[in-house]
């Protein structure tokens, strides 16, 4: 059994942390008055701090303890948060990611710059430490201490016995305590069992404290926030007179090297080591608020592993198949039993199983938030990002091979289509320009869409680029459809110079290769003066489908079920009467089909009972015509061979129950060659 490695387990809560403090962040740009958010991003940065000193990150706990210092001084109003200190933090923010990805690299003096930016959005300076308070007497005292109302508070806290072991270091938690406070220690040394028993790596201390603090209780909380989950917490108000007699003082003595070692990170005062005193009894009055945290409801699991789990739900899937066909055959009434309870389990482990891999673009749309908010500043554009159907759902490969695409479509949209603040006044829109991201699901696609509402696609420069580049010839008739569809040519780029945001035409090249390899298509719409869409239609998910089974000839194929809209028969009148039009009539209006007999060329006469299957995305409809629907398959989608790379017809193949191979059909490809052979026909009528 595999043991976690803790720092890849910090590794990964601190990227959540810095994901959640980008985003306080990003919205703090647009409320910089909104107390809560300061609040959200200085627990943040206290959290990420706190936690790297603990598994030893002292360069990381050092510098974000700067940026929660700034934030701890706009949260007591000793500054204003401002554009400038946003922007600061959000450049430190990134150093801290690279501070938790390479440790132990050289970073060279970034860090001092980011400070030095820092310090100047902030005023110049940092918050200088407070010094000890004077002794005073009279009216002034009385002033002082009704301006400065003390809590006291009375905690008692134990770490599970693998703590250390993991990571935590609790004399770290005792010195973030200290600074809240005059703080008061006694440790519970009653759990320790006899020397020959005790383990050197487990802990069995628990910590009995008195804090007496201008802080509130969040405050405290943010000292345990990391290690909640799995300790237990208790924490009560007391009053003056119990606060004085709740615990002896601690004995101060010079700081050990341990003591030292848990915050070397963070500059303070000298820390006095924690000493553990004798026993407290074991019989002890019950505290008045008793908290335990419970067990995590969600389960951390590697993405590898969730593909290992798929594959392996794929070939059972296959089994699946292979023992359905031969109970089939076969007249055996228990074999036939066993196989429909086998073949119902598998389908229920297989909808599970494409839940786990599931996730919301929420995910993917969070990441394009800082982008536009940095180009923004690059550009001196105004931009407003809007987001739509981030909860809806898509298959975490799928989300991760679209970063990139999304990335270029985005930019493109900035540079490209949002005008400037005063050309966008000077034609009567609003100054700023709008960027909206969404995402739907229709069938078995999720149909994600960049849009903008900035200056369209020039259609002449389209074409006099592309006529000019040899990508078509001069004069040379079509749509608008393949006129926008240009722009993915390898090389394209309408951009009179070169920036560094667009214009050496690399970018929606990749856009077309990605989507493609992902079995989708691309849309684009665009009105001039008024704006432009790109969508992008994408299968929920790569691994496995439902499938329709047909025969053509003496092949196989499978058609993706989520596209199919209906199956009609075709008779032999009407498959006489279609020739040289392939046109049929579905209730009042006309569905071109193609024949896949003559498209796949197999050379065998057509059975006399063909069949239509009728297939969509999205509006555009298109009838298949072939020789036999044999019913419903499970398909275990296989990619294709290099050598098939270039078959557009085909998007990938499935292992049938007798071990022959069915090759999946492309219903995007089947329908723009629908689409192109009406095209034809309406031309040459």
């Amino acid at each position: 059994m595999s043991t976690l490695d803790p720092v890849a387990v910090f590794r990964t809560e601190a990227a959540e942390c810095l994901e959640a403090i980008e985003a306080g962040l990003l919205d703090l740009t647009h409320q910089l008055d909104n107390k809560d958010l300061v609040d959200a991003v200085f627990r943040g940065l206290h959290t990420l701090k706190g936690s790297g000193a603990m598994f030893g990150f002292e360069a990381l706990a050092a510098f974000t303890h700067h940026c929660e210092t700034a934030f701890d001084r706009v949260r007591k109003g000793e500054v204003a948060a401002t554009s400038e200190l946003v922007a600061a933090v959000l450049a430190a923010q990134d150093h801290m990611r690279a501070l938790v990805d390479q440790p132990d690299a050289d970073h060279g003096d970034i860090g001092h710059r980011l400070l030095a930016q820092l310090q100047a959005a902030v005023g110049g300076k940092e918050a200088a430490p407070a010094a000890a308070p004077a002794a005073v007497s009279g009216p002034a005292a009385v002033r002082d201490a009704a301006a400065k109302k003390k809590n006291s508070w009375r905690i008692r806290f134990s770490l599970p016995a693998n703590s250390m072991a993991n990571g935590t270091n609790p004399l770290g938690l005792l010195d973030e305590l200290r600074d809240l406070g005059e703080c008061t220690v006694r440790a519970n040394t009653s759990a320790i069992p006899p020397l020959d028993a005790l383990a050197p790596t487990e802990l069995h201390i628990s910590w009995d404290v008195t804090l007496t603090s201008e802080q509130d209780r969040s405050a405290i909380d943010d000292v345990f926030i990391f290690v909640l989950d799995d300790m237990e917490l208790s924490v009560e108000e007391i009053s003056g007179q119990a606060a004085a007699t709740a615990a002896p003082v601690e004995e101060k003595v010079a700081p050990s090297p341990v003591a030292a070692a848990s915050v070397t990170s963070v500059p303070s005062a000298v820390v006095p080591e924690f000493r553990p005193v004798e026993a407290v009894p074991a019989k002890r009055e019950a505290p008045a608020v008793v908290s335990q945290a419970k067990a995590a409801e969600n389960v951390r699991v590697p993405a590898e592993r969730l593909d290992e789990l798929m594959d392996r739900v794929g070939e059972l899937v296959i089994a699946q198949s292979r023992l359905s066909q031969l109970a089939s055959a076969s007249t055996d009434i228990a074999l036939r039993s066993v196989s429909e309870e086998i073949e119902r389990l598998s389908g229920e482990l297989r909808d599970t199983m494409m839940v786990l891999r599931m996730v919301p673009v929420a995910t993917l749309f969070s990441r394009f938030r800082r982008l536009v908010h940095d180009l923004a500043r690059e550009t001196g554009k105004v931009i407003e990002l809007v987001t739509e159907g981030e909860s809806t759902e898509v298959d975490k490969t799928v989300i991760e091979r679209l970063a990139d695409p999304l990335v270029h479509l985005v930019r493109n949209s900035i540079d490209h289509g949002l005008e400037t603040p005063a050309d966008r006044l000077a034609s009567g829109k609003t100054e700023a320009g709008t960027v909206t991201l969404s995402a739907r699901q229709a069938g078995g696609e999720v149909i994600i869409s960049i849009k903008d509402d900035g200056r369209g696609i020039n259609r002449e420069r389209v074409r006099a680029k592309a006529e000019s580049s040899g990508l078509i010839q001069p004069g040379q008739p079509l749509s608008d459809s393949e006129l926008l569809q240009l722009i993915f040519a390898p090389g394209f780029s309408t951009a009179a110079a070169i920036t560094n945001l667009s214009g050496r035409g690399v970018g929606m090249d990749v856009v077309k290769k990605t989507v493609e390899a992902l079995r989708g298509a691309i849309d684009i719409v665009s009105v001039p003066g008024q704006g432009s869409e790109v969508s992008l239609r994408i299968p929920l998910t790569l691994a496995i489908i439902d499938g329709l089974l047909v025969r053509v000839g003496s092949g196989r194929y499978v058609i993706p079920l989520s596209a199919v809209e209906e199956c009609l028969e075709l008779s032999l009148e009407e498959d006489l009467r279609s020739r040289g039009r392939s046109f049929i009539s579905l209730r009042d209006s006309l569905v071109p089909f193609l024949r896949l007999r003559d498209l796949f060329r197999t050379g065998t006469k057509p059975d006399v009972h063909q069949k239509v299957v009728v297939i969509s995305t999205g509006t555009e409809r298109v009838g298949l015509v072939v020789d036999q629907i044999i019913g419903d398959h499970q398909t275990v989608i296989k990619s294709m061979s290099k050598l098939h790379n270039n078959v557009a017809t085909f998007s990938g193949a499935t292992i049938l129950g007798d071990g022959s191979v069915a090759l999946i059909l492309d219903v995007g490809h089947l329908v723009a060659a629908g689409q192109q052979q009406e095209a034809q026909l309406r031309v040459a009528g």
